[in-house]
């Protein structure tokens, strides 16, 4: 088994070696620009991991791999526009530092590209990768809708929130996953296990994302409260307002439906009311739960425990990531 690093390494290597000059500039540039601003390469790297678990030369997984990465950031820079987000990674988003009108268009051709990375495998293992690639691509939109509506919804439940960060984020963690697996060619029974691993530890991710986003620091990349500027429904505020005094309740209602004088003291004051309602700390309880049922999937693959061992040194990482 290789270092988690040295899938990275392996896959930037390849990643760039495809990202070639074409015309038209501007629809290609933006592009190259988004894949190579940074980011943790969680995706792609499970894609490979997950086909050498199973017993496959990992460099079987890359163009795979390099379809994952290019969908996800096809989704980022589309979630970016529509959340008007400034930064992605700590760096200018596409639409800021081009036009909306190209970051519409490059992130369309993104997803186009996506598809025909799969065309280097072989009919039986193509079918199968393109039949799960298409069902995680309705469910990441239809998450992004959910997480849409919510922002103009009066109420939302942890439920809701719990479904809509699933679909928007933790299926493609479990797709990513089940296609090394499938490139693999293991067992159906394989397939759904390591999917339904990458599907739990792909909500705890969210949730330390939404964690960071509120209490992180400026190397995570994006404006530290965002989500409250936005007046995002996180677990964070759902949990204020189940936990809250009348008086809490309130003001952090008013917060959240009304223009704010000060960004920072917005900001500053929701903070302080996640905190006083203790909401924080659940949602770090949540976290470690979803990371747990995770791993709990883990121990019924038949693995190696060497490998399971892997996969849950890397879930651990992600629990307690600070970016």
């Amino acid at each position: 088994m290789q270092l988690i690093t040295d899938y990275q390494n392996e896959f930037l290597a390849f990643m760039n070696k495809h990202l070639i000059e074409r015309e038209p500039k501007n629809l290609y540039e933006p592009i190259h620009y988004i894949l190579r601003v940074g980011g943790k390469r969680l995706r792609p790297t499970l894609t490979m991991l997950s086909a050498d678990i199973f017993g496959v030369d990992y460099h079987k997984a890359l163009y795979a791999a390099l379809a994952v990465e290019i969908f996800h950031n096809f989704s980022l820079v589309h979630d970016d526009i529509m959340d008007q987000a400034p930064l992605r990674r700590g760096q200018p988003t596409v639409h800021t530092k081009w036009n909306l009108n190209t970051g519409i268009l490059s992130g369309d051709t993104m997803l186009i590209l996506a598809y025909q990375y799969f065309e280097q495998y072989e009919p039986n293992i193509f079918q199968e990768l393109a039949k799960i690639f298409s069902k995680t691509a309705i469910e990441v939109c239809e998450g992004q809708q959910y997480d849409v509506d919510f922002e103009q919804q009066a109420e939302v439940s942890t439920d809701q929130y719990l479904k809509m960060i699933a679909y928007k984020t933790a299926v493609l963690v479990g797709a990513a996953l089940k296609m090394g697996a499938i490139i693999a060619q293991t067992t159906e029974e394989n397939k759904q296990k390591i999917y339904d691993f990458g599907l739990a530890l792909g909500i705890a991710y969210q949730l330390q994302d939404d964690y960071l986003d509120t209490f992180g620091d400026a190397s995570f990349g994006k404006k530290i409260g965002g989500d409250i500027l936005q007046n995002k429904k996180t677990l964070l505020y759902l949990k204020a307002l189940e936990k809250g005094t009348a008086e809490q309740k309130q003001e952090l209602y008013a917060l959240y439906t009304s223009e704010p004088k000060d960004e920072t003291e917005k900001i500053s004051r929701v903070t302080e009311l996640f905190i006083a309602t203790q909401s924080h700390t659940y949602l770090r309880e949540r976290v470690e739960a979803y990371t747990m049922e995770a791993f709990a999937i883990l121990d019924t693959l038949d693995i190696p425990q060497e490998k399971k061992d892997i996969l849950k040194e890397f879930g651990r990482s992600l629990m307690n990531r600070t970016i």
